[in-house]
Order: C-alpha cells, then sequence, then structure tokens
C-alpha cells in the first residue's frame, strides 16, 4: 500500500510541477512578445535598407563589366540587381477583428444548424423506416387473421355439411375431451 501512496504522491507532485511550468511559459511568451515582434520589424528594416544599398553598387557595377567585360556578365548583373532591389512596401488593410468574430460566429452558426438538420433528417428516416415496419407487421397480421378466418369458415361449413352420424361421432369427441386432459383429438 505504501508504494502505490508514494506513487500517488509522485505523480501528484509531477502534476503540480507541469503546471506550474507551464504558466512560467505562459507568462514567459506573454512577456517576450512585444520582443520577438520589434525584432521582426528590426530585421526586416535592416534587410530592406541592405537592398536599397545593395541594389545601386551592383548597378553601378554593371555598368563599369559593361564597358569593359563582357556584355553577357553585365546582363546577368542587371539581372541580380533587379532581384535585389527592395519590394516597395505594400500597406494591406486588416480586417477588424469584430469582423473576423462575427464571421467565424456565422459560420458557426451555419455548422449548428447543418448538423441539427442533418440529425432532425436522420431521426426522420429512423421514424419512417420504424414506420414502415410497423404496417407490415400489421400487414402480416391482417393477412394472418384473415386466413385464420377462412380456415374456421371452412370449418364451420363443413361441420354444417356433415351427416347426423358424424354429429354423433363430435358429441362422443366432447364428451371425451374432459379425459383428454385439454388436448384435441383429431
Amino acid at each position: 500500500m505504501a508504494v502505490a501512496l508514494q506513487r500517488r504522491q509522485a505523480r501528484k507532485e509531477a502534476e503540480e510541477a507541469l503546471s506550474r511550468f507551464q504558466e512560467m511559459a505562459r507568462e514567459q511568451a506573454e512577456r517576450l512578445t512585444p520582443y520577438t515582434t520589434q525584432a521582426r520589424e528590426a530585421a526586416a528594416l535592416r534587410i530592406q535598407q541592405a537592398r536599397g544599398w545593395t541594389a545601386p553598387r551592383l548597378q553601378t557595377a554593371a555598368q563599369r563589366v559593361e564597358d569593359t567585360v563582357a556584355p553577357r556578365v553585365a546582363g546577368l548583373l542587371n539581372t541580380a540587381a533587379q532581384k535585389v532591389e527592395p519590394v516597395p512596401v505594400v500597406r494591406r488593410r486588416r480586417v477588424p477583428r469584430t469582423l473576423v468574430y462575427v464571421g467565424v460566429g456565422a459560420v458557426g452558426l451555419a455548422a449548428v444548424y447543418g448538423v441539427l438538420r442533418l440529425r432532425q433528417a436522420t431521426q426522420d428516416a429512423e421514424w419512417q423506416a420504424n414506420l414502415e415496419n410497423a404496417r407490415e407487421q400489421v400487414r402480416h397480421t391482417r393477412e394472418q387473421l384473415a386466413a385464420k378466418a377462412r380456415e374456421t369458415r371452412e370449418r364451420l361449413m363443413n361441420n354444417t355439411a356433415t351427416s347426423p352420424e358424424d354429429e354423433k361421432t363430435t358429441q362422443g369427441a366432447t364428451e371425451g375431451s374432459s379425459e383428454l386432459n385439454g388436448r384435441v383429438k383429431r
């Protein structure tokens, strides 16, 4: 028992430590998020500046090489300069957060509505299947009852058409039925 108690205690301590580390990681992530954003923006600015500084120098080198070295090398340098030249920053307009929330809410409502409709359709189909089974059972029972009624009618017709001797035998049969202990003799 002591081993099980120690294991439980160790699990509890491990879970507590894990929750403390998770909370500490969340706090550090919240604290460092602005710094990472600033670092990303600074790096993007430095890359932009480096491209702006490099592009004219590559063009100047291309002009000099064009005059002195082969035109083929100059074409390659011009192409490299065009590739390195910074792309003008296009400010994208951000979608307002409330509009995003409303859109997500609308999509969620549409999904819930679809699920409910699908569930209702499933229930309707199941109800229809049960109704069809009940109808089939009623039809089957009705056919059985009709067959029994025909059999009984035929017996009655045969009994009325029997001769007086048959009536005596049936009378004797009814008298002996108590002796048969509920079993029917045919």
